[in-house]
């Protein structure tokens, strides 16, 4: 397979402010990409473009919520104009969390995070599918999770969204494959970042219990390999390996083991 080359590419990464974003948008710019950097937090976007100064490549800070369709079409607007409408890469990275068990959550709970982190990155590739036609060896890279392959409790939410853009990828995947652009879909466990610094509705003292984790840096080198790589999928960690293929060995036993 055709590698993908990150130099003079023209690149769109959602919640760049921080976290896998933030460093998969400076990796990207040090080899030579144009980044088109989205999130929230203007002035984080600021310190991402001063931190990449000195790249071969270069970011264009886009301060907006991916989930107004006033912005998705703007920040597009904005790519295009970099290379003739053509868009080499898609990252769709932005997302949000909750923990807590679902009886006592709201309705609105469940709402805003499938907002983010499923209508959003949908609707974004939607509208970003013609200029991804016209790129170089073009990848739309989703990032997913583990909790996408294997549910556990008291994230009930955040792993429906998952598993909803775990199921869309492979689809996509599939329905875009004569087309020329590769769908990865990059699954970490847990991620040393300020996720969960954001997480909404969540009781006071609850806490995420997880099997390991990474830096936020170390993910996005690892996106970026397979994102190069033109990789389908990539299950991170260990501890998230472990997870997957156990319960794909044995469901019923990880029922049990999660519910204690």
């Amino acid at each position: 397979m055709v590698r993908w080359k990150a130099q003079q590419s023209v690149a769109v990464v959602t919640g760049a402010s921080s976290g896998i974003g933030y460093h998969l948008s400076r990796l990207l710019a040090e080899r030579g990409a144009r980044v088109v950097a989205v999130a929230r937090r203007r002035e984080r976007l600021d310190q991402l473009r001063s931190a990449t100064a000195a790249a071969s490549g270069s970011v264009i800070a886009y301060p907006g919520d991916v989930t107004d369709p006033e912005v998705r079409r703007g920040l597009l607007a904005r790519a295009a104009e970099i290379a003739e409408g053509r868009l080499d890469l898609l990252v769709n990275n932005a997302g949000i969390g909750a923990l807590g068990p679902f009886a006592e959550a709201s309705p609105e709970r469940l709402r805003r995070i499938m907002e983010v982190n499923f209508f959003a990155p949908v609707e974004l590739t939607r509208l970003a599918l013609p200029m991804l036609r016209l790129g170089r060896q073009p990848v739309l890279c989703n990032l997913g999770s583990v909790l996408g392959h294997r549910a556990v409790p008291d994230k009930s939410e955040y792993c429906a969204s998952k598993f909803a853009l775990h199921g869309w990828s492979d689809s996509l995947r599939a329905e875009l494959r004569e087309s020329g652009i590769q769908v990865t879909l990059v699954s970490p466990s847990t991620t040393e970042s300020e996720f969960f610094d954001a997480v909404i509705e969540t009781p006071e003292g609850q806490v995420s219990r997880s099997l390991g984790s990474w830096p936020a840096e170390r993910v996005a080198r690892a996106t970026l390999s397979a994102i190069l790589a033109r990789r389908a999928e990539v299950i991170l960690s260990l501890g998230g390996k472990a997870l997957v293929y156990a319960d794909r060995l044995s469901p019923p036993l990880m029922n049990r083991l999660l519910a204690r």
